[in-house]
C-alpha cells in the first residue's frame, strides 16, 4: 500500500504506527451555511480511503471535526439575530443531511470546538510553559521562531512570507509569521475562561487539541484540502509537536480542488454551487461518481460536459446491472463460465493494485468498465439464457457492487435509477417522456398494423431524438442513447 505524502513530496509505503490498525483525522467543516460542493471531496475521498483500509484488514478510527466557533460563523449569527450555537446547531444538522444523502459511512468521532475547550486551553498553556507561546494583553501568540522546523510540511520561504505580510499598526507579534492562539473577548462574542483571560481559542489550536484528544501523541494520517496546507496544518505541526515533542503525524494526504470547467470554484468568481442544489437538481451518485472518476490530487472537474460524461459512465454501469437483473430473473440452474471468472479475477488484480497506488481510482473505473465490456458482449437481451449466462450475471452483479461499496456507488435499484438518468438526459434535450411513450406505442401499432414503412420512418425518428429502441420478446422497451 503506497500512499502519497505532502511532507515528503513523494508515495511512501504505508507503515501503520500500530499494527492492523489506522487512525485518521479530516478537517471537516466551518458550520455557518450550506457547503458547496468542494467542500465534500475530502469527506468522499476519505470514505473511499477509510473504506479500503477496513478492506485490507485494518481497524479504524475515523475523526472529523466541526469548527463551531468562528469570525465568520459570529458574523452571521449576528446578521441572523440568532445565537451562535443555534446557528452552528442549524447548519451541523444540514451538513449531516447532504452527508446522508450520498450515502457516506458515519465517522467514528465528530467532535465540536465548543466541547474541547478544556483541551484546547490545556495545550496553550503547555505551549506557554515550553516556551513556544507568549500571551500579550490577554492575546496568546504561538512563536514560530521557537520551532525550527516551521515551513517543513508547506516548503515555503518563510523569509520571504515575512517579507509578504502587512503587519497590523500596534501589532504585539514579536514575529510577522506568529499566530493567535488565544483571542480576547468582545463584546457580544461567545468567550470561555482561560488562565489568560476571558476569550475564544484561534483556528489552527482547535484541530490540534481535538486530534491529540481523540487520537493520541502521534496518529497516521491527517487530510484535508490542499488549500489547507498552508497556514492551517503547518501551525498545527508546530502546535502538536510543539506540545508533546513528538511526531504529529506519518502521513499527510490533501486532495485538490474542484473547478467548474477551466475554472478554480471561487466566492470571487460568482461559480460556487452548493451540495444542497446539485443534489436536488441531479442525484447523488452523479456527485460521487464525478468526484472519484478524478484521482484525488488532480483538479475535479464539474463542468456541464463533465456532468454529462458521468451520467453515460452511470449508465453503462447501471445497464449492465439491469441486464444481469433481467437474466436472473429467468428459472435457469448457474454454471460456472470459466472465461468469465478469468474476466472477472484480472479485474479484481486491477483494482487491488490500484487502490494500493495512493487510490489510483480512475484505474479501478476502467477496470469496473472492462468487466461491462466483456460481459454486455456476451449477451444481447432476448437471447437465450443458459447456466453459462446466468453464472455471468450473478458474478457481474455482485462483483460490481462490491467494487462499488468501496466507493459509495452501484448500490441503487438499477431499473429505477435507469430511469433517473433517462429524465436528467431527457430533460437537457428538451424532449418530454411522454412525447417519445407516445411515438413508441404509435409504432408498435404499425409493427402489428404491418406497416413497415411506418415503423421504420419512426424508429429514425426516435433515433435522431436520441431514443434507442429496443424490441424485446416482453414488448418494445426504450432508453436514452448512451
Amino acid at each position: 500500500m503506497k500512499l502519497y505524502n505532502t511532507m515528503t513530496k513523494q508515495k511512501e509505503e504505508f507503515k501503520p504506527i500500530q499494527p492492523g490498525e489506522v487512525k485518521i483525522y479530516l478537517c471537516g467543516p466551518t458550520v455557518y451555511d450550506f457547503l458547496h460542493i468542494g467542500n465534500f471531496r475530502g469527506s468522499i475521498v476519505f470514505n473511499m480511503m477509510r473504506n479500503w483500509f477496513e478492506k485490507i484488514g485494518y481497524k479504524v478510527t475515523f475523526v472529523s471535526n466541526y469548527t463551531d466557533v468562528d469570525d465568520k460563523i459570529i458574523k452571521r449569527a449576528q446578521e441572523n439575530g440568532i445565537s451562535t450555537e443555534e446557528l452552528t446547531n442549524t447548519y451541523i444538522a444540514e451538513f449531516q443531511k447532504d452527508f446522508q444523502t450520498l450515502g457516506l459511512r458515519p465517522h467514528d468521532h465528530n467532535p465540536r470546538v465548543t466541547e474541547y475547550m478544556d483541551e484546547i486551553i490545556e495545550m496553550i498553556q503547555s505551549l506557554i510553559e515550553k516556551g513556544h507561546a507568549y500571551e500579550v494583553d490577554g492575546e496568546v501568540f504561538y512563536s514560530v521562531d521557537s520551532f525550527t522546523e516551521y515551513g517543513k510540511l508547506s516548503h515555503k520561504n518563510l523569509e520571504e512570507l515575512v517579507v509578504g505580510i502587512r503587519v497590523e499598526i500596534g501589532s504585539s507579534k514579536r514575529n510577522p509569521l506568529d499566530f493567535t492562539l488565544w483571542k480576547p473577548a468582545k463584546p457580544g462574542e461567545p468567550k470561555w475562561v482561560a488562565p489568560w483571560g476571558e476569550g475564544r481559542p484561534g483556528w489552527h489550536i482547535e484541530c490540534s487539541a481535538m486530534s491529540h484528544k481523540l487520537l493520541g501523541d502521534s496518529f497516521d494520517i491527517h487530510g484535508g484540502g490542499i488549500d489547507l496546507i498552508f497556514p492551517h496544518h503547518e501551525n498545527e505541526i508546530a502546535q502538536s509537536e510543539g506540545s508533546t515533542g513528538k511526531k504529529m503525524v506519518n502521513y499527510w494526504v490533501h486532495n485538490n480542488f474542484i473547478n467548474i470547467g477551466a475554472e478554480k470554484m471561487s466566492k470571487s468568481l460568482g461559480n460556487m454551487t452548493t451540495a444542497r442544489k446539485f443534489l436536488e437538481k441531479y442525484h447523488p451518485e452523479i456527485f460521487k461518481y464525478m468526484i472519484l472518476m478524478a484521482h484525488y490530487r488532480s483538479h475535479s472537474d464539474f463542468s456541464i460536459q463533465q456532468i454529462s460524461h458521468a451520467i453515460h459512465g452511470l449508465a453503462r454501469i447501471y445497464s449492465a446491472l439491469s441486464l444481469a437483473d433481467k437474466i436472473l430473473s429467468q428459472p435457469v440452474t448457474s454454471d460456472l463460465d470459466q472465461n468469465f471468472e478469468t474476466v472477472i479475477n484480472t479485474a479484481q488484480n486491477k483494482v487491488e493494485s490500484s487502490m494500493n497506488d495512493d487510490f489510483n481510482t480512475p484505474e479501478v473505473f476502467a477496470a469496473i468498465f472492462e468487466v461491462i465490456r466483456q460481459f454486455n458482449g456476451s449477451y444481447r437481451l432476448g437471447q437465450k439464457v443458459t447456466p453459462q449466462v446466468r453464472w455471468r450475471a450473478e458474478a457481474l452483479k455482485k462483483w460490481v457492487r462490491e467494487k462499488g461499496a468501496l466507493m459509495s456507488l452501484y448500490q441503487e435499484p438499477a431499473q429505477n435509477f435507469l430511469r433517473t438518468l433517462d429524465d436528467l438526459l431527457l430533460d437537457s434535450m428538451n424532449v418530454k417522456r411522454s412525447d417519445v411513450d407516445q411515438l413508441v406505442e404509435t409504432r408498435t401499432q404499425a409493427r402489428k398494423e404491418k406497416n413497415f414503412q411506418r415503423s421504420d420512418e419512426i424508429r429514425q425518428q426516435l433515433t435522431q431524438m436520441g431514443i434507442a429502441v429496443h424490441d424485446t420478446a416482453e414488448g418494445t422497451v426504450w432508453e436514452v442513447q448512451k
